[in-house]
């Protein structure tokens, strides 16, 4: 069961404090760590999911990044891998890493690592945390994210850093 995965419990350096189970870690808000994958298409879209409603975190939402909590001890690039081939069905696709993030909301405390795909790979979602996928070209994701109730964490923290490196590759 999710709620019942350990979890670190972390300082904003990083630092682990604790090990936690994830029902403690969003019951008491803990800093934790986390990987977000930015998948964008050769036709420069950006590919977006919806979250299944049994999340957690931002049931139904919408999401601009593939990803989640790391394991204890596990690696930015081995989650970012993992997450990334658990909900989006994707592997072995080369993955850049654009830079660390922290988010601090209502809904949690994250210190992330933030990294890009580059792929027109097909989508499986495996794992059932994605119900639905749409592809945004990144012309008009503005409008997009205008109409669509969005993850806070990816959309304040993650997307200003992806479109900071696609605009400066």
């Amino acid at each position: 069961m999710a709620g019942h995965e350990l979890v670190e419990h972390i300082d904003a350096g990083g630092n682990v404090l604790d090990v936690v189970t994830r029902s403690q870690m969003r019951e008491q808000g803990l800093r934790h760590r986390c990987t977000y994958i930015a998948v964008v298409t050769s036709a420069d879209e950006l590919v977006v999911h919806q979250r299944a409603e049994w999340k957690d975190v931002y049931p139904g939402w919408w999401d601009i990044a593939f990803g989640g909590v790391c394991a204890v001890g596990e690696g930015w690039l081995p989650s970012a891998e993992r997450e990334l081939a658990e909900e989006a069905g994707i592997a072995g696709v080369p993955l850049v890493a654009l830079g660390s993030v922290s988010y601090d909301g209502p809904d949690g405390s994250v210190l992330g690592q933030v990294f890009l795909a580059r792929t027109d790979a097909e989508l499986s979602c495996p794992d059932g945390e994605v119900v639905a996928v749409d592809h945004v070209p990144l012309g008009v994701l503005g409008h997009w994210l205008d109409h669509h109730e969005v993850c806070l964490d990816s959309l304040q923290a993650v997307l200003p850093v992806v479109l900071a490196h696609l605009k400066n590759p």
